[in-house]
């Protein structure tokens, strides 16, 4: 039986067709726009990973391809600083944020040992192998963050083979004061860091941001910018926690004694 267009019956097929149709297109929208935002956080890290690891990637240097060719990513329990075995998709995609605050993925730090003030730390982080050419390991790139005075900065610093002089570092994240924070992201500062070593010769991280500046010679400390003292501090507790106990001390003494 034909149902009339101006019936109940037929104006309420035709909502409900209609609202199954919207539903199926914003559906299928909404995961379009997802995986667009994924090739875009990709191609972040891509770019900020290379950038650490001083490759060049300006002009028409296609990153995707150098960074497929010469970088390694890998996921690395903190406690026992062994290398997880997953295929790289799942590493690519590892929700490093989602991890720190997840209770089953984390755990609370104790305050005395929160040198970031992070809160929380999560169990397992992503780090990235940058090799050359020939295969020869050329840097570490290992990702930082932590309070400064207004908001968490997020980093990277690219290690060099020995696993303690710093070849560069790089700020991608802050909420710090605009014009005064903004020094993080300006290589006129960052370059500060090369060459400097995290570790003293007890293999305690000591790399310091020293408020007046660093006398000549001093291989741990890094100039302080004037006027910004506590972002500075918080750059320097980030990478002093990081570095330590709670962060990828057991990881690199392995790769150390690996070395050896």
């Amino acid at each position: 039986m034909a149902l009339k267009k101006d019936s109940v019956v037929g104006t309420m097929i035709f909502i409900i067709t209609l609202s199954l149709l919207c539903s199926f297109m914003i559906t299928g929208t909404a995961e379009l726009l997802k995986e667009r935002k994924l090739v875009k956080k990709r191609d972040e890290l891509k770019r900020y990973v290379l950038m650490a690891s001083d490759v060049d990637i300006r002009g028409d240097q296609d990153f995707r391809a150098i960074f497929e060719a010469s970088v390694t990513p890998m996921i690395v329990d903190l406690d026992s600083g062994e290398i997880q075995s997953l295929e790289r998709t799942q590493v690519m995609d590892f929700d490093e944020r989602m991890a720190a605050i997840n209770p089953e993925t984390s755990h609370k730090l104790e305050r005395k040992k929160d040198k970031a003030k992070i809160k929380t730390r999560a169990d397992q982080v992503r780090i990235f192998q940058v090799f050359d050419e020939n295969g020869k390991l050329v840097s570490l790139v290992l990702p930082i963050y932590g309070k400064g005075l207004w908001s968490i900065i997020y980093g990277y610093v690219a290690l060099k083979p020995d696993f303690n002089t710093i070849g560069n570092v790089v700020f991608y994240e802050h909420g710090e004061t605009p014009g005064i924070g903004d020094f993080l992201n300006e290589t006129q500062w960052t370059d500060k860091f090369r060459g400097k070593q995290i570790f003293d010769a007890k293999g305690k991280p000591v790399l310091k941001i020293v408020k007046g500046g660093a006398k000549e010679g001093d291989i741990h400390g890094v100039d302080a910018v004037s006027g910004a003292t506590m972002t500075g501090r918080g750059v320097q507790r980030s990478i002093q926690f990081w570095f330590g106990s709670e962060g990828f001390k057991v990881f690199l003494d392995k790769l150390k004694a690996a070395e050896v």
